[in-house]
């Protein structure tokens, strides 16, 4: 229990200093006029008030992330804790803040157009191809990840492909209205489920005969997988997370002011690692390594969920509490697949204002969102979880180049993205999906390309310093 109390206090803590370090650096001014309101057009662009971002933001990027992440991750034992909590602090958080002040200074750019314009031309093609299928796996995960929840909760006495047909319903309706017709009016009241529902668990916990495991630094996962890299691909919307990176753009075009965006950028990831705390802490107090491996097999990580809510809080508040497990993912996808929207529209120039612009690019990503339900579900995690990371590494990439051109402190994202390029080389080189090399040759290789890679960028760093790149439009 004090190593669970000690990584709360720390995750507050940091939010008041290294994010006001973080902030500092940057340096937020309200003097500029935000894309909310400098491009305004009723359906993307406009001015929310500081709270109702914050709450999208925070029911954005959280997704399943730091609910299943963690309850994965927590087969590894409380070693996770030291991911969740250093890299929410130093990656996570820092990732989702510059990504979401830069966007702001560019128009609301999402990070197709900013790997285009910090990381050349080129970039932007290959940024775009990785952003849509990040997302497209995404909506889909979080379309059958609900879906598989509700039809627990309801005991299967509703039909699953009317469940699913509701959940695509939402997603459609959210994808191509304005953000203040569904999405902006619907938020508080699922981040009330959700905040209730994880600080309900939170509490139990602590005052249950369950005990919390104590740090240590053993892995003891039941199938022996290695914690590196695999733990920084289990747990990753709880540390972080690429997805927020094409998340933070939609709240960039909604943000009033730029003092505004630390609260809501930096302070959303910190709230999401303390939700991610309480499931792993949950998931480790509740069931050994091999228990859980084995809940998670039956059933995904909803079936730990499951257990964990109502073991905890009981029948009432513990369906409360799946409930807000289940707000989690829908908040994500339909999020996923307006991201998207806005990408393809940036991409190929097509303005949104129209409705029929809209359906034009969204109906095409739900007929490939529903063939893609019909994949295992694991499978499709796995692909997420690499292309995942490899956004976050390319969006902490585009940060170091804006602090470096700008002449600003840039080892802040320079650290935490030598740190995950070399994990995403390691697992991408080591994994079945991947190459399928030894793991200690891939460690190796991996040093070599990550070492290849950061000459790369430094030398178009300096090019770019030289030739006074505009990093602010």
């Amino acid at each position: 229990m004090i190593t669970f109390l000690i990584s709360i206090i720390l995750l507050v803590i940091a939010y008041f200093t290294y994010g006001k370090f973080i902030e500092r650096i940057f340096g937020p001014t309200d003097d500029r006029e935000t894309p909310a309101y400098a491009n305004n057009d009723g359906v993307d662009y406009l001015p929310m008030n500081k709270q109702k971002n914050a709450m999208i933001q925070l029911l954005n990027i959280a997704g399943t992330g730091p609910i299943f992440g963690p309850i994965m991750g927590a087969l590894f034992g409380p070693v996770a804790f030291i991911w969740i909590v250093v890299g929410s602090i130093f990656a996570g958080a820092v990732h989702d803040y510059l990504t979401g002040m830069i966007s702001i200074r560019n128009k609301g750019a999402h990070i197709p157009e900013l790997a285009g314009r910090f990381l050349g031309k080129f970039s932007r093609h290959i940024v775009n191809v990785f952003a849509l299928l990040l997302l497209v796996l995404v909506g889909t995960v979080f379309i059958t990840t609900p879906a598989s929840l509700i039809d627990i909760l309801l005991d299967g006495k509703v039909a699953f492909g009317i469940i699913l047909s509701a959940i695509f319903l939402y997603f459609f309706l959210s994808t191509i209205l304005p953000i203040d017709k569904i999405i902006g009016r619907v938020y508080p009241i699922f981040g009330a489920v959700l905040l209730f529902g994880t600080a309900a668990i939170g509490v139990a916990l602590l005052f249950s005969d369950y005990k919390i495991p104590e740090l240590s630094l053993q892995n003891i996962h039941p199938d022996n997988l290695p914690i590196f890299p695999i733990l920084f691909f289990t747990i990753t919307c709880g540390a972080l997370s690429g997805f927020h990176a094409t998340q933070s753009p939609i709240i960039s075009r909604t943000t009033q002011k730029e003092s505004q965006g630390r609260y809501i950028f930096y302070g959303m990831m910190i709230a999401e690692a303390i939700i991610a705390m309480i499931w792993a802490a949950a998931a480790m107090s509740l069931f050994d390594g091999k228990t859980l491996s084995e809940v998670i097999a039956t059933g995904t990580a909803s079936a730990a969920v499951n257990e964990i809510a109502i073991t905890l809080l009981g029948a009432v508040a513990g369906t409360i509490a799946v409930m807000g497990a289940i707000i989690l993912p829908i908040t994500s996808g339909d999020t996923a697949f307006r991201a998207a929207r806005s990408i393809i529209a940036d991409y190929l120039n097509i303005g949104q204002a129209k409705v029929f612009n809209r359906l034009a690019i969204a109906i095409p990503l739900f007929v490939i969102a529903y063939a893609l339900t019909k994949i295992d579900f694991n499978i499709l995690w796995r692909y997420f979880s690499w292309a995942n990371q490899a956004t976050a590494v390319i969006a902490l990439w585009i940060a170091t180049m804006y602090l470096f051109v700008k002449g600003k402190n840039y080892l802040v994202s320079l650290a935490p993205a030598l740190f995950m390029t070399y994990m995403v080389f390691v697992y991408i080189l080591n994994a079945k999906i991947g190459f399928n090399l030894d793991l200690n040759i891939s460690f190796v290789v991996g040093i070599i390309l990550t070492i290849i890679l950061t000459i790369f960028f430094f030398k178009h760093a300096k090019k770019n310093k030289a030739n006074k790149l505009k990093v602010d439009l």
